[in-house]
Order: C-alpha cells, then structure tokens, then sequence
C-alpha cells in the first residue's frame, strides 16, 4: 500500500486529497508515523521527528493516528489478497507477499495482467492506491514494488534481473541497515552488483558469516524462501513517549495501568493467555531498563497484569524523569485453563488460587491514589465528530471555546467547514470508520 495511513486520511476526508500529510504525534516528542507524498517532495518520512518534519514541510497538515480504522481497511486489503492466492504471507498491515499457482510457469506478460487486476481490486474495495512487484523471488519483489511506487506495477522478467538489480545501492537490499551499508562503503561497494560480485569469504568478514551469506545469496538473485504465513506473535505490547516527564510515582504507575490495559486488549484479541509481565522504562537521558515475571499459571486478568506491571515498574524506573513507558505480555498459551486456577499477584510474587475461592486483591501501590473519571478531552485537531445537522467531519482546530470542524467523509467529497461552540449539545465525538463508510 503506498504511504497507507496518510492515503486512508486523504480518502476519508477529501480536503486532503493533494494536500502534504504528516500522520503521528503533534507534540514535541511525537514522530512521524506516516508521510503522504506530497509531504516527502519536501524531505518528511516515516520515522523522522515531527518537529523536525514540520520545519522540513511547514504547510503539512498533522492528523493523529487512527489505527482502528487503519486496520479495519487492512483487514480487506488482506482479505482482497487471499481471495488472489491461497497463501498470503503479511509482512506488516500494508504489506504482504503472495504466489498465486496460477502463475507458475507464466511469462511476464501474464503477470503483468495479474497485477493490473489484483491492483484495481483493492482500489475498487477500499478506494486506496495500491502498489505491486512481482519478481522471482520475495527479495525481487520487495524491490520491484519499490520501484513502482507510487500507485504502480513493476514486473522483473528472469532475463532483466541483473540490469534491474546491479545499479541499485545496496541499502535496497532487504536485510542491510545503516550499520552493514557503511561497513561495505568502506570497501568501496555501493551497489548491489558491486556487492553480488564480492567474494564469499569476504562477504563473511565484514557481515558476518550467517548473515553475510544469506545477503550475499540475495544479491547475487538467490532466493528461496517460500512464501508461508506468519506464527502467531510471541508477545503483545504497548509503549508511549510522554510529551513531558513523568517525574512522580503516581504518574508513573498510572501510566504503567494506560500501557497494561492497551496491551490486554491485543491480548484479549488473540484469544490467549500471557505467562510473563516486562515493563520497560526509559529516562530523559535514554538510559532504559526493564523488569520482568514469569508465572507458571497464563492469565487473562486485567487487574492482575495491571498489578504486576506496577509493581514491576518500582525497580524499573531509575533516577530523574521518565520519558517512555511500555508494557509487553508474552509466554503466551493458547489455550489456557479455563480458571481453574487463575494466576494472581501477591507481594512476594505469582500464586495460584483455585476458582471460586476467594483471590487476594491485586497488589496497588500506596503511591497511586483513587482518582474521579478524567472529565471529556478538550477537542484535538483530527477528532472524527457528528453533528445532528451537518453530518460526519473532522476537526480542523479549537481553542478559546470554539472549534472548526470540516465536515465530509469518503462519499461526500470535499466539504464546507464551520466554527462552532465547543459545547455544542449537538455535537459529539464520532467513530472515525463512519468517515469511509458513510
């Protein structure tokens, strides 16, 4: 998919349509989770700080990230995928290999038809662009949808394979990183064929002998792999940078509880059960450290994996503010037992208590005191709302007790945008997939 979460904002709310999008975190630690093309002419990508972003493209407009709806337009993206080929392998929610048996043996102009369909399908189901490579191998592929981006189709013929790869740099090559690539520039090879042409033994010097083979393999056109679906994932997370320090316990802890909860719901989602708690927690001078347990009892307990990642968190934090906290649940059993025993949290540890008796409460610390629900959240530009009479929009800014909203979703095409009062009765937070279906 090309610049995914910035071409599903750009489709859902058509003012943006040819407008530079900078998707991510707004605040002074946010970063770029995503970069419409009209925002990379100027330098913005993935990745990169938003502050840093923003000076690079100042025009850009900044939405937060909407990842519920971006994984629910995936999940058809996939869905389109598995209906072209029996085995899909996901690389991430806008990526994927597949091998269709149905071009086995076939030359590239049939591909190319193949292509061509399997584009307009998923533009026809979810309105987005789509780009694809096809090539001998997944390395060729990877490379080959590379280079048709954006909204395009490259097919690599076995006969091509050479001209295509050789004059590429070899960063191109899936698997070489900052650290390996300026390991080769220092012996002068800055392509791929200047890599393919190196000898093994060499290769293995520098890279490292597994991993140099396998990348020198690569380069040379070698690739194998099949194409198979993913395992399960071995682990469940959440993390968050603070725009400012956390400096109390009582922060800290609550925090710990946001992360444990946004973590269960990944874990509640996978229909299974975790074993070991991690917490992990980095200073304002990126000194990290993490703390684990490990139970021999899986648990699907909010409470007690929320009381374990506090607790945990006491001698994970070290000296002066926090700046990043996350939470992993991992050991995970896929069938764990139906709360016959449920692993809880005590002092000193996990225990088992047997179901129907009656379990210890989760362990809370003292520091963290009982606090009245957090009133409604001011409203942040990128908030999806509904309005009685005007219909489904997006809010544009707010502030001084008024908010602008542009109302307009996918079907709508662009729309007019009003300033109303912030307390609106008539106006009320929306759930952001109505801005593609309605």
């Amino acid at each position: 998919m090309d610049a995914f979460y910035a071409s599903v904002e750009q489709l859902t709310r058509p003012t943006l349509a040819d407008r530079p999008v900078l998707v991510g975190g707004a605040g002074p630690r946010g970063v770029v989770a995503g970069a419409s093309y009209q925002a990379r002419v100027f330098g913005a990508r993935s990745a990169m700080p938003m502050a840093q972003a923003r000076r690079a493209c100042p025009h850009a407009t900044v939405l937060p990230p909407r990842f519920e709806l971006y994984k629910a337009l995936s999940a058809i993206v996939m869905t389109v995928l598995g209906e072209a080929a029996p085995v899909l392998e996901p690389v991430s929610l806008d990526e994927a290999f597949l091998e269709p048996p149905a071009l086995a043996g076939a030359d590239a102009a049939e591909v190319t038809a193949f292509g061509t369909a399997l584009r307009a399908a998923v533009r026809e189901r979810t309105g987005l662009p789509a780009s694809v490579g096809a090539g001998s191998g997944k390395q060729l592929a990877k490379i080959a949808s590379e280079l048709a981006k954006p909204d395009g189709l490259r097919v690599v013929a076995p006969e091509e394979e050479r001209t295509v790869l050789d004059p590429l740099p070899v960063r191109s090559l899936w698997g070489i990183g900052p650290v390996s690539e300026a390991a080769l520039h220092r012996l002068g090879v800055t392509t791929i064929g200047q890599f393919a042409a190196m000898d093994g033994r060499e290769v293995g010097g520098v890279l490292g002998s597994a991993v140099g083979t396998e990348l020198h393999r690569l380069a040379r056109g070698i690739d194998d792999r099949p194409v198979a679906p993913r395992g399960a994932a071995k682990q469940v997370s959440a993390e968050t940078t603070f725009e400012t320090d956390l400096t109390t316990m009582t922060d800290v802890h609550a925090a710990v509880a946001r992360m444990a909860e946004a973590a269960h719901r990944r874990l509640v989602a996978s229909g299974r059960a975790a074993r070991t708690v991690t917490v992990k927690a980095r200073t304002a001078d990126f000194a990290t450290s993490s703390r684990s347990e490990t139970t021999a009892y899986p648990s699907t307990d909010l409470g007690t994996l929320t009381a374990v990642a506090q607790r945990l968190a006491r001698t994970a934090v070290g000296e002066g503010g926090i700046r990043l906290i996350g939470v992993s649940l991992s050991g995970l059993d896929d069938s764990p037992p139906p709360a016959l025993f449920e692993a809880v949290a005590s002092a000193d540890g996990w225990t088992a208590v047997a179901a129907g008796s009656e379990a210890p409460p989760p362990v809370s610390p003292p520091e963290v005191p009982h606090r009245e629900p957090a009133p409604s959240a001011p409203w942040r530009a990128g908030d999806d709302v509904a309005h009685t009479e005007y219909g489904h929009g997006w809010v544009q800014g707010a502030g001084h007790g008024r908010v602008t909203v542009r109302f307009e979703t996918r079907a709508t095409g662009p729309g007019s945008a009003r300033t109303l009062s912030a307390d609106d009765p008539a106006l009320t937070r929306a759930d952001p997939m109505d801005s593609w279906t309605l």
